[in-house]
């Protein structure tokens, strides 16, 4: 399982409440409420985010309040993958939960900036920043991960196990 795309770089401990809006949450549908995605910190992140693009951000990303609104609004934004220093535990297992790609790797975090094109490689936990030629090693997925990711989540997973 590969993504690739431009980065949006954010700093540290970018909390649930900046990646959506409290103000939000009685907005129902994902695609409606994806439209916020981001607006209290990068307020052109929804209008320059495209499809496969990747967020790259420091210390403690998704911390804050555990609403699962957090990783569901990025993917429908079209994140393909977020990379992190280190992410809150709890987005950590949100993003899992709805499929969102999330890799952990600190190298990555201080040596990938804003605008650059990153390929990763969630097999190997391998980031490349095509724009700088670099190369990073970040934390790879378990198998049983990336099947419950490819699945777009868990529940997907679940239904796929029980009707196979």
């Amino acid at each position: 399982m590969k993504a690739q795309g431009k980065v949006f770089k954010y700093g540290d401990n970018v909390d649930t409440d900046v990646i959506i809006p409290a103000r939000y949450l009685n907005i129902t549908n994902y695609a409606e409420l994806a439209a916020h995605c981001m607006e209290d910190i990068d307020k052109d992140f929804i209008r320059n985010v495209k499809k496969g693009d990747i967020i790259v951000a420091n210390k403690n990303f998704g911390c804050g309040s555990s609403r699962e609104h957090a990783p569901i609004v990025i993917k429908e934004a079209g994140v393909s993958c977020v990379i992190a220093e280190t992410f809150a535990r709890i987005f950590y297992r949100n993003a899992i939960n709805i499929g969102l790609p999330i890799i952990e790797c600190k190298a990555a975090a201080e040596g990938i900036e804003a605008g650059d094109e990153v390929e990763v490689d969630f097999d190997s936990g391998v980031i490349y920043n095509r724009t700088k030629g670099t190369q990073f090693q970040g934390q790879a997925f378990p198998e049983f991960m990336q099947r419950i990711i490819s699945a777009g989540g868990l529940v997907n997973y679940i239904n796929a196990q029980e009707n196979a």
